[in-house]
């Protein structure tokens, strides 16, 4: 789905997907290692609707009005519609920001994190946009983050003396 169809949702859908993203949602950015990604490390950033295994039925309602996303059943209980990738999270943000309430600030972050990493060219690039990611910490209640600034850094002067 492109920016111009989410724009067709009414204010109602806008508002209420909105605020479900807020109470039953997460927006990530993920700094992801991968000995094939350029600087060992690649960026995932993502936007996750929860509900109830036994509402899933909602969740692939969702999926249908968003026109994206990946629809999961967990064992736990729990059901995911995720939404991946620069562009259609991009798409959303821009649609639900003005109606976004708690995850506002951080929603304005990731957009500014997508576009800065469209204009990486070097490595110094590459570590700005990590500095960034980890300033989402900050409004997440994240607890287990492995590949921050400091071991990308660390990654990438390790892999200069070899």
């Amino acid at each position: 789905m492109t920016l111009s169809s989410l724009a067709n949702l009414s204010i109602e859908d806008k508002y209420y997907y909105s605020g479900f993203l807020d109470a039953d949602g997460r927006i990530l950015v993920q700094i992801v290692k991968g000995k094939f990604y350029r600087y060992g490390h690649t960026i995932r950033v993502s936007i996750v609707f929860y509900q109830l295994n036994k509402r899933y039925w909602f969740l692939m309602q969702l999926k249908k009005s968003l026109g994206m996303g990946t629809l999961r059943q967990k064992k736990d209980g729990m059901a995911e519609l995720t939404v991946t990738g620069f562009t259609p999270v991009k798409t959303l943000l821009t649609v639900f920001l003005p109606c976004l309430k708690i995850k506002k600030p951080l929603a304005k972050l990731v957009l500014e994190i997508i576009d800065k990493y469209k204009q990486i060219n070097t490595e110094a690039d590459f570590l700005e946009v990590c500095l960034l990611i980890d300033k989402t910490a900050e409004f997440m209640d994240s607890k287990n983050r492995k590949n921050t600034y400091f071991s990308v850094k660390k990654y990438l002067e390790d892999t200069i003396k070899k």
